[in-house]
């Protein structure tokens, strides 16, 4: 029997296969919205920045919103007030121990109560999206190319040596940072001082394509929550079997939800 580390060192490719019941949620509610409307929704080509789903984000109406519910995460997406899936990507990737000391920093930068700050002007480039914070494991790549004339492979090793805190590849790993950095004309302190600042990312940051992956089906969650709140609640209740908290519970929360939006809720019928 093979461990996960044991398959990636004979160099074959490992894969975490996730499967959501969001996606079987967002199924049933074009379906219901079909046969109720007429309408023919395409989730792969919602227009982003729809007024109507980030006012509803942005009051902290969050039920049944794929990474959402939380009321952590409700709280900081009402800080946020989001405005198109990148702002809900970087908020998925950040709100995690250690990135979520950064997500006031990301929101009085987008809002421009501060101005952006780079950890030196080279990485302004690579930061610039995220308003200098580091949120996704590409931007540890990239610095380390960038800085330490790393090829993107090269970076990976050592990021997997990061956030796997193996002692001895990490020493070597951060000898190789500086003298790289040196050997490109940085000074050896400016040289650690980005070291140690990508060093606690690697091993807990996502790469951008799983942030944007889940920040897509958080907008496609909210979008029809927003615009057929019916619909949409009539899929989550259907699927509250599947839910973790357990059937029971789950009917309870949708049906308090229902209530609160003034939507009826037929009582069980024998025909």
């Amino acid at each position: 029997q093979f461990a996960m580390n044991d398959v990636a060192e004979l160099g074959l490719l490992k894969m975490d296969f996730l499967g959501l019941t969001n996606l079987t949620i967002l199924g049933l509610a074009v379906e219901v919205v079909r046969d109720v409307h007429g309408v023919e929704i395409d989730l792969s080509k919602l227009p982003d920045g729809d007024a109507k789903t980030y006012e509803m984000l942005s009051a902290g109406d969050t039920f049944g919103v794929f990474q959402l519910e939380s009321g952590g995460m409700r709280r900081a997406v009402q800080e946020l007030r989001p405005n198109s899936v990148k702002d809900l990507a970087a908020l998925v990737a950040l709100y995690r121990p250690g990135p979520m000391q950064h997500i006031a920093t990301y929101i009085r930068a987008k809002d421009g109560l501060e101005e952006t700050a780079y950890p030196h002007a080279d990485l302004a480039g690579i930061l610039d999206e995220t308003y200098g914070v580091i949120v996704y494991q590409d931007q540890v790549l990239h610095i380390a190319q960038k800085f330490a004339g790393y090829t993107l492979g090269q970076a990976d090793i050592m990021r997997k040596a990061m956030g796997k805190k193996i002692k001895e590849m990490m020493s070597g790993e951060e000898q190789r940072f500086l003298e790289g950095a040196v050997a490109r004309g940085y000074s050896r302190e400016l040289a650690q001082q980005i070291y140690d600042l990508i060093e606690p990312f690697a091993g807990y940051a996502f790469n951008k394509a799983h942030a944007v992956s889940y920040g897509t089906i958080a907008y496609q969650t909210a979008y029809l929550k927003a615009n057929y709140p019916e619909e949409y609640m009539t899929a989550v209740l259907i699927m509250a079997g599947n839910h973790a908290s357990g059937a029971a519970q789950r009917v309870a929360e949708a049906y308090a939800e229902c209530r609160r939006r003034s939507i009826d809720i037929l009582p069980p019928d024998v025909n």
